[in-house]
């Protein structure tokens, strides 16, 4: 039967989350924001941080230990035993279920072939690839028919094109698998594309639990921002649609949220509560210029310096030294044409229509 997770985690990491059956959710953050030990909480492997509750279905086994607690955990180095075959690996859980061997075995062979590495169900780990050990691992996992499935950083070793094809995999077996999963990871096009929900973490607090749509229109933090690729700048709005940034500049958007509506007050009939929240563009709606921009008449123009260019995909992504520092996205023919290189000075201009100022 399927199984809802419901938990609230305290200590180094706090958070609270429930998940319907059938739920992946990507777990990401900073470097040390708390993320492998909330998985180790889950498992009840650490004492930095402990669950309360932890409720998988209609059972809290918060106070149970690892073994009873129905979860299956991949950690980065995938943790294989290196003196079991890949099968007896992928039976391993299983036979310690109480499985017998045959049974065990012909499942732990079941779930290889179905991860496309059933011709290797006789090697050792010492002699498998990265991604090949990785399908073990994935496999050992879903074979002891866990209720909770928790995945740390699982593509993170492998290189780019066996990262794509064991992400395919990895999205094809969790479109079935019945339980919840968890998944670490740092790579933002995994969060999206892999979890049905995104969990924040930065210095062991939830910063926000938010669908990848919601969480790609309304990050909670600069940090959530930069992760998807978007400028984020925090500030404050002003009633008459400005942005004053925290770093001194100002923005004049079309979007300013008015969080405080303007009210009777003894110093004059209105005043206008500033709301803290973050200007949020995407670098493809910065436009970069050599000389002054006058086309259109843009009202929000600052001058910079190239810092560095990188391709991403097809284009070029450009930082911006300035009042505030910018990331632009723009196609190797624009960056040609206009001979930039880092330490070429330009202008850079965005649309007030292109700004979005997120309340925090």
């Amino acid at each position: 039967t399927p199984h809802p997770l419901r938990t609230t985690v305290t200590g180094a990491t706090t958070t609270t989350l429930t998940a319907k059956p059938g739920t992946t959710i990507a777990v990401v953050g900073p470097n040390g924001a708390g993320k492998t030990t909330l998985l180790r909480a889950l498992l009840g492997l650490t004492d930095r941080a402990t669950t309360t509750t932890l409720t998988l279905g209609d059972k809290d086994v918060a106070a149970s230990p690892p073994h009873q607690r129905h979860i299956s955990w991949v950690p980065q180095d995938t943790a294989l035993f290196p003196h079991l075959t890949a099968v007896a690996n992928t039976a391993y859980g299983l036979r310690s279920q109480g499985v017998p061997r045959k049974e065990a075995h012909h499942q732990a062979h079941h779930w290889l072939t179905r991860l496309d590495v059933g011709d290797l169900a006789h090697r050792k780990p010492g002699s498998l690839s990265g991604g090949q050990a990785q399908r073990v691992a994935l496999a050992r996992a879903l074979a002891a028919r866990p209720r909770l499935l928790l995945l740390d950083e699982p593509l993170a070793a492998l290189d780019q094109s066996t990262r794509s094809a064991v992400r395919h995999t990895l999205r094809t077996h969790l479109a079935d698998f019945p339980g919840v999963c968890l998944i670490v990871t740092h790579d933002p096009v995994e969060a999206v594309s892999l979890a049905d929900h995104v969990l924040v973490l930065e210095d062991g607090a939830t910063v926000q639990y938010a669908t990848p749509a919601e969480l790609t229109r309304h990050p909670r933090s600069p940090w959530v921002a930069r992760m998807l690729g978007r400028n984020a700048w925090p500030g404050k709005s002003t009633a008459e649609g400005t942005l004053l940034l925290d770093d001194g500049a100002s923005l004049v958007t079309a979007d300013a949220r008015r969080e405080g509506d303007p009210h009777e007050t003894a110093a004059g009939p209105y005043e206008y509560e500033a709301a803290a929240g973050l200007a949020v563009v995407g670098p493809e709606a910065v436009s970069l210029h050599t000389a002054p921009p006058t086309a259109g008449s843009p009202r929000n123009v600052w001058q910079g310096t190239i810092r560095e260019i990188t391709a991403h995909g097809g284009r070029l992504r450009v930082l911006v030294s300035g009042e505030p520092d910018v990331v632009a996205e723009i196609t190797p023919a624009a960056a040609a044409e206009l001979k930039l290189s880092e330490g070429t000075p330009v202008w850079v201009s965005v649309k007030a229509t292109e700004i979005t100022f997120v309340p925090l």
